[in-house]
């Protein structure tokens, strides 16, 4: 009886040792290849014209579901084909894709029966990613090492992140930092999802108070609802912000409706200020995707920012076109910050390869300075 124990067990261990290797083994591998060319005209006097042509290029493996576990692991290469453009070449207007070669995840997931993990150097998205995102729009995406924990049961979800250290677009501004994200929504609602969040970062390295000691809290819902042959769409939020020495708030209004497969929306994002002297900061944003993508307002002005916009998007034979208008104001003071109209153009052409425009004209009033951005792009995944 005790040599049949031990063969069951040593056939066990074989049986899971090859359930294991044919885990790995049975794999994917992948690619994600983009060129594209960006050109960036800053009317200050003090630099020529951006252009910058820049293949990403992003391949990675990851393993079969072993008992709910997988592994992936992605490295990443930029490499500038027109090099005309700062960090690159001094002298040029600023394009935030510099040459990087490095490992953009490396992780270990679990999920099974609503329970979720992930361990390693990862992307990390919450909600619309207006305070924690992987902004993707760069060539080199922001990734965390942390540590994920999520739940979810019914209607409600539950997510929470250790970071350790926050791996910027550009290399030379990674963070050593000491970050607790809990996030927790609640779709049981007809109208809508509701969700509050907390997002408490430190900075292990910077000594400037708004990113050594930077507390959010927020709460937000968000819904559709159809209305005989149209859907009114809707959002609000708002969130208080505290660092050692100042306090502000953010609020954000959008409203809208979808009719015929256009969607027409009418918004506004304040981010607000301490009397002047500090506006609210998004440090783990994806900022590109707000405020317009001139990236004018990648900080936050310290008289805050009021950013009231109007959006129109929608499909024309097979294009996703979206033509946005922003007009910018101090949320603390009388400051006009001027305004801006974005324009985008994107086709996918199959399940592999996708070409796409962008264009972003910014006109300064008071303060910062005319800015003129054009992207034309191609992707191919695989």
């Amino acid at each position: 009886m005790k040599a049949q124990k031990t063969l069951l067990a040593i056939a066990l261990g074989l049986a899971a040792s090859q359930t294991f290797a044919d885990a790995i083994s049975d794999g994917k591998f992948y690619a994600d290849v983009t060129a594209r060319f960006e050109s960036a005209d800053q009317d200050n006097g003090a630099s020529k014209t951006a252009n910058a042509l820049i293949a990403d290029t992003a391949f990675g493996y990851e393993s079969k579901d072993f008992s709910g576990f997988k592994f992936l692991a992605e490295y990443e290469v930029v490499n500038a084909m027109i090099d005309n453009y700062a960090p690159e070449t001094a002298g040029f207007d600023t394009v935030a894709d510099p040459e990087v070669r490095e490992w953009n995840r490396a992780q270990i997931s679990y999920a099974n029966d609503g329970y979720t993990a992930v361990l390693g150097r990862q992307r990390i998205i919450l909600d619309n990613a207006r305070f924690v995102g992987n902004v993707g729009w760069r060539a080199n995406e922001q990734t965390f090492d942390a540590a994920t924990v999520g739940y979810t049961i019914g209607d409600v979800a539950v997510k929470y992140s250790y970071i350790d250290q926050v791996n910027s677009i550009l290399p030379k501004f990674d963070a050593d930092v000491t970050d607790h994200l809990l996030n927790i929504s609640y779709s049981g609602i007809k109208a809508g999802k509701l969700t509050a969040y907390a997002y408490l970062i430190e900075d292990d390295d910077d000594t400037v108070s708004a990113a050594k000691n930077n507390d959010t809290y927020g709460v937000s819902f968000s819904g559709k609802t159809a209305i005989d042959d149209m859907s009114v769409i809707y959002t609000a939020e708002i969130a208080t912000q505290s660092t050692d020495d100042f306090d502000a708030l953010y609020y954000a209004l959008e409203g809208g409706v979808i009719v015929s497969g256009v969607t027409l929306a009418l918004g506004n994002e304040t981010l607000g200020s301490d009397s002047g002297d500090y506006g609210f900061q998004t440090l783990l944003a994806t900022k590109h995707a707000f405020n317009g993508w001139a990236d004018t307002f990648l900080v936050t002005p310290t008289s805050g920012l009021s950013d009231t916009y109007l959006k129109v998007a929608g499909m024309a034979a097979g294009v996703k076109l979206v033509g946005v208008y922003h007009d910018f104001k101090a949320d603390e003071g009388s400051n006009d910050y001027g305004s801006e109209i974005d324009l985008l153009a994107v086709k996918k052409l199959n399940d592999k390869f996708t070409v796409g425009a962008k264009y972003a004209t910014y006109s300064a009033e008071d303060t910062y300075v005319d800015t003129d951005k054009f992207w034309l792009w191609a992707q191919a995944k695989f």
